[in-house]
């Protein structure tokens, strides 16, 4: 960045502040560069199968700017480049082109005609489109947009000026006028679909990064006007997964072999296969585990067999889902490690507690506690204006742009995070029952109705599987209670807890296990870390008390009656009885938008049987005999 007094923290390089993201900050806005401008210098992170996934080699995490007098000498962090370039005056309102020459460290752009020396402030509206491109809007061509003579149509000083009028409110207030000619046009009617276009501006096919010398992409989307804090300026395109170590050695397991998949180094070269330092990782390991390369080779090609002929999915997705359904319901089959620590635990029910802890006790089939659990987040892409809508560069929605903007990305930024979680998962025999209902069935078919028309079709069937179970729907919503009920009790505030629900379907035919349950972790090393809040709520008698309270609360909404009997909200009506005031989370928790929500799948209602309707039923009658005892 060219102000050192501008830092983020290295968590938010991949959102909200990624390759493409726009940042404001004291009065000034920049663009996140794309990935070449510290290649050099990122730190490497290591996730074989996140990797295997996206195919890239590898991940690095954005350089640590060091403190002290050091910082004003450091360059190597990620670039932000100023934008928009139009700013303008708040005193004389005259607009500047600000162009990179007449940038200075430490130093804020001001007015050179005002003898305060004012800060300018960035135009507030920018050009983007949807194959991912951004840009200023010609200022120049929209104030003489309206020109009536022809000495205003040949104007070749246009001087401009961005005024406010106070005759008139919202966008026509606000005017951008030639000092010259005297020509002018107001803001209203400037982000309507094809505005731009009618008056003559393409779009050129640029990012703001990009330097002139650098080849523009042949871009024939329309343009489009949009607010530079807008919500659909950036979309970007993230992935995740938790570090999961390799199961348990069988004891008669090959000694060497064992030496070779143990070394801390064996993830990258198994990752690395054809990269420039996949030889040196080859020769590290063969040496240190006293065996040949070839034997190093030889593995790395057999893991790469087995891999090719286990059981495939609808996508890549599913296969980190199957790892991390099999780590946490059975803790016992892996190995401990220090980014993967798991342990058992029950509710502690006792023949003394009262019926409705009985109820939850009989329909969950498994609680693990994670000491400690390690995430690596990526950053793919991004789309604007609209969102991406698949896996394709090119699709319906928005296109997707690449983090490497020059050439295909052979690895990505990510950051590691360190945390503890809480995981449940329920028993799978009342859970198909449950799904078996005619009632559960057709409600759900509703759903999955809006979710086939939605935009956000192919990315929310990533998560959810081929077919949108009732039990998906149900988990979703339990996880968002879930973290709301532990931002009161753990510790955590909620906006630093996250989800991830095991609960899609799989392709017909697939023998790969179902699922049902859900894990609620905290993965913020650089803002909270791992205070231990939500392995002690995981553990009797925390637990149970959690749960019955957050069932409860679920019971109700400040909204209702509209929020209970709601046939379809949010975007794309994708949620039905869920609300800000109930259910809704900050996006940094919910891994699908605050989508696919609905109370009465959880709890229930007059027609619809949830899947707690017995244990919420126990627990109000025992509510009501506390209260009148007679």
């Amino acid at each position: 960045m060219k102000d050192i007094r501008h830092k983020v923290r290295r968590a938010q390089t991949i959102v909200p502040f990624g390759v493409g993201g726009i940042i404001d900050i004291r009065g000034e806005s920049f663009v996140a560069a794309d990935i070449r401008s510290w290649a050099a210098n990122g730190e490497r992170v290591s996730s074989p199968r996140l990797a295997a996934k996206l195919r890239v080699e590898g991940f690095r995490s954005a350089p640590v700017i060091p403190s002290g007098k050091a910082a004003f000498a450091s360059r190597i962090g990620p670039t932000y480049v100023r934008f928009p370039k139009w700013l303008f005056c708040p005193q004389c309102r005259e607009m500047q082109f600000w162009r990179s020459d007449r940038e200075v460290r430490n130093r804020q752009p001001a007015c050179g005609r005002c003898a305060t020396r004012p800060q300018l402030a960035p135009m507030r509206f920018i050009q983007v489109c949807r194959a991912g491109h951004m840009t200023d809007i010609d200022w120049r061509r929209w104030a003489h947009s309206n020109s009536t003579s022809h000495a205003q149509r040949q104007c070749q000083v246009r001087r401009l000026r961005f005024v406010a009028t106070p005759e008139s409110s919202g966008l026509e207030a606000l005017r951008v006028v030639c000092a010259a000619c005297q020509v002018g046009r107001n803001l209203a009617g400037i982000s309507q679909k094809n505005m731009l276009k009618q008056i003559g501006m393409q779009c050129p096919g640029t990012h703001p990064w990009h330097a002139e010398t650098d080849e523009p992409d042949s871009c024939e989307e329309t343009p489009q006007a949009v607010q530079r804090g807008a919500s659909n300026v950036y979309f970007p395109i993230t992935h995740s997964a938790i570090d999961i170590p390799a199961p348990a050695a069988h004891p008669d397991a090959d000694a060497a072999t064992q030496r070779v998949v143990n070394h801390s180094l064996w993830p990258d070269f198994n990752s690395s296969e054809g990269g420039p330092i996949s030889g040196a990782f080859r020769t590290i390991i063969a040496n240190q585990c006293e065996v040949s390369e070839d034997f190093v080779d030889s593995l790395r090609r057999r893991h790469a067999d087995e891999a090719a002929s286990s059981p495939s999915a609808l996508d890549s997705d599913d296969d980190l889902s199957i790892a991390e359904w099999a780590a946490f319901s059975a803790p016992e089959s892996v190995t401990d490690s220090s980014t993967f620590s798991v342990r058992r635990t029950r509710l502690g029910i006792s023949h003394e507690d009262p019926p409705s802890t009985h109820e939850l006790d009989s329909v969950i089939s498994a609680i693990v506690v994670a000491d400690r659990v390690r995430e690596v987040r990526a950053l793919e892409g991004f789309s604007r204006y609209e969102p991406s809508s698949g896996d394709n560069e090119e699709d319906e929605g928005g296109r997707v742009v690449s983090v490497n903007s020059a050439a295909r990305a052979r690895w990505l930024p990510a950051i590691e995070t360190y945390g503890e979680g809480i995981f449940i998962a329920l028993d799978e025999d009342r859970i198909g029952a449950w799904e078996s209902l005619p009632k559960v069935r057709d409600w759900t078919k509703r759903i999955e109705r809006n979710l086939d028309a939605s935009f956000k079709a192919d990315r929310l069937r990533s998560k959810s599987g081929p077919e949108l179970l009732p039990r998906f729907v149900m988990l979703h919503t339990l996880a968002h209670h879930f973290i709301r009920q532990l931002s009161y009790d753990s510790g955590y505030n909620a906006a630093s807890l996250r989800e991830r629900v095991y609960a899609r379907s799989h392709v017909p035919g697939s023998e790969l296990p179902p699922q049902a349950g859900v894990f609620i972790y905290t993965a913020a090393g650089d803002a909270e870390g791992t205070l231990g809040g939500l392995v002690r709520q995981g553990q009797p008698p925390n637990l149970v008390e959690t749960l019955i309270r957050l069932l409860e609360s679920a019971q109700w909404c400040s909204q209702d009656p509209l929020c209970a009997d709601s046939t379809g909200r949010s975007l794309a009506n994708l949620n039905r009885a869920a609300c800000h005031a109930c259910t809704l989370l900050p996006e940094t928790c919910c891994e699908i938008d605050n989508s696919l929500l609905d109370r009465t799948l959880l709890i229930g209602d007059g027609e619809i049987p949830g899947f707690f309707r017995e244990v919420v039923h126990a627990a109000l009658e025992e509510s009501a005999g506390a209260v009148d005892p007679a």
